[in-house]
């Protein structure tokens, strides 16, 4: 019982970094009017944002931490302009996933693979 215990354990651990990974990539945005805001585009513990707005300060790059059902934007300029804090996955049922970005207080944007 112990053995079946423990590979259980370590099989679920091993899994873990997988799904937390589910976040990287490109992303094509789009804001609370359904217009398309820009493109986000996330690797290991960075991120960069284009924004469509030619001259747009959230534009650039910065940090991130993953977490197991999304990920929270550290520094760089979509936090400072935009005041993003958090992408959190979501089921999408024409894209498979989605990445919703939100502030402290509202959903800002939702994102899906491109």
């Amino acid at each position: 019982m112990r053995r079946f215990a423990l590979c259980l354990a370590l099989t679920a651990l091993s899994a873990a970094p997988a799904l937390a990974q589910a976040y990287q990539g490109n992303w094509s945005c789009r804001d609370a009017t359904a217009e398309r805001a820009g493109i986000l585009t996330v690797y290991g513990q960075v991120y960069g944002w284009a924004s469509r707005k030619a001259g747009d300060p959230s534009s650039g790059t910065g940090n991130l931490t993953p977490y197991q059902d999304g990920v929270g934007f550290n520094d760089g300029n979509l936090r400072a302009s935009a005041g993003i804090q958090a992408g959190r996955m979501l089921d999408d049922p024409i894209h498979g996933i989605a990445l919703q970005l939100e502030t402290g207080d509202a959903i800002v944007m939702l994102c899906n693979p491109r």
